[in-house]
């Protein structure tokens, strides 16, 4: 986190070319263009680098106008860096005093090829060992299934998958090294890794629990393998979900004469999937005790800043502060011992800001409201069978 207004949460897109990687992400930032999301919305998604955003923008506006699919990323990763600023009094006096008062987005673009092909030369090795790294710093990964090749290979969907978990796995096993300073285990790391099938609108009748469980039939052994490359290179190996999240995500409607963009599946869980899910993911494993104490000290200050926001009212950032102050970096074992009074907390103080709700919205200021309209938003992903959230 770079200033204590602001919540950092980073999500890393891993995909193979052609996968709908960099649709997603114009698709992400265009909608939030969009006048009338910019007038009724509480908060602003504003690029802090301009040129990026007039480029995704451009490739947003391609698509809707137009019908054009954006140039696929080749050859170099990207960072993206969104701010959600929000709206309303965030320079009154009064709220100076909150945790926080923006939330940025991180977003970790990279070329799909680098899965796929050996680089070109010792400077593409380097800059591709790079990007790895900087994937790996995440909070949230999204692993995608390309919906079009999935539908070419239907009834026999085990070529495409464990080709492309395969691929996955063996990348990383051959960056392993190069990854890993002095052979020791991250850290940070994305502990969460979602398998998301992208182009979602090609298979209508495919909702999200079918997927799951056609990726499990089908690919169950190399998931496992997977999962096990992943634990070797993080520290706390137990923290860890590997195709134990799923989601469905469409970009837009595709036909052959029009792109409608309004038509998103998914699109729209980004921002609960990388600001709310980790927090709610690393109370439980505090909880079961797979933390060790270096993990906690990491995991423990995104948590104190979304519990900020949603439990302010209950003062629960206070009794979490003390106890950590009490017990002397014994932070995994505190929030361990604490969680279940701090998953009752935040249910309560969710309580209260939906009784406050219309209050918070007219003064468009209420990031409390904001972080807990996520949680719901991925509730309903969950009854809508979008989303599939692990229950370990």
């Amino acid at each position: 986190m770079s200033s204590n207004k602001v919540l950092e949460q980073h999500i890393a897109v891993f995909g193979e070319s052609g996968s709908g990687k960099t649709v997603m992400l114009s698709s992400f930032y265009g909608s939030e263009q969009e006048p009338l999301n910019i007038k009724k919305g509480a908060f602003n998604v504003v690029a802090e680098n301009a040129s990026q955003g007039t480029h995704l923008h451009q490739n947003y506006l391609g698509m809707k106008n137009s019908g054009t699919v954006p140039e696929a990323t080749r050859f170099a990763s990207t960072t993206y860096r969104f701010i959600l600023k929000f709206k309303g009094e965030t320079e009154a006096k009064r709220l100076k005093a909150k945790p926080f008062d923006a939330l940025r987005l991180v977003w970790h673009d990279y070329p799909g090829e680098w899965f796929e092909q050996d680089v070109s030369g010792p400077e593409e090795e380097r800059r591709r060992i790079d990007a790895f790294r900087a994937l790996l710093g995440s909070h949230v990964a999204l692993l995608l299934v390309d919906g079009q090749k999935f539908l070419e290979n239907v009834g026999e969907e085990e070529r495409y998958l464990k080709s492309l978990l395969s691929n996955f796995r063996n990348s990383l096993v051959l960056l392993r090294d190069d990854l890993l300073e002095d052979g020791k285990p991250l850290v940070t790391f994305p502990r969460i890794w979602v398998i998301a099938l992208s182009k979602a609108d090609l298979l209508p009748d495919l909702d999200v629990h079918g997927f799951k469980e056609l990726v499990i039939e089908k690919a169950g052994s190399e998931i496992v393998e997977l999962r096990t490359v992943l634990g070797g290179l993080a520290e706390s190996e137990a923290a860890l979900s590997v195709g134990e999240d799923f989601v469905l995500v469409s970009s837009a409607k595709f036909s052959t004469d029009a792109i409608e963009v309004t038509q998103r599946i998914g699109i729209d869980l980004i921002l609960p999937m990388a600001s709310v899910l980790p927090f709610e993911r690393h109370l439980r494993w505090a909880q079961a005790d797979k933390l060790t104490k270096k993990v906690a000290v990491k995991l423990i200050g995104n948590a104190e800043v979304v519990a900020a926001a949603l439990g302010a009212a209950s003062n629960i950032v206070a009794v979490l502060m003390g106890k950590r102050n009490k017990l002397a970096g014994a932070v995994g074992l505190a929030l361990s011992q604490l969680t279940p009074k701090l998953e009752d907390a935040i249910k309560s103080a969710g309580a209260k800001l939906e009784a406050a709700d219309a209050a918070a919205v007219t003064k468009q200021q209420n990031l409390a409201a904001t972080l807990d309209g996520f949680r719901k938003d991925l509730d309903e992903a969950e009854e809508k069978a979008i989303l599939v959230r692990s229950a370990g």
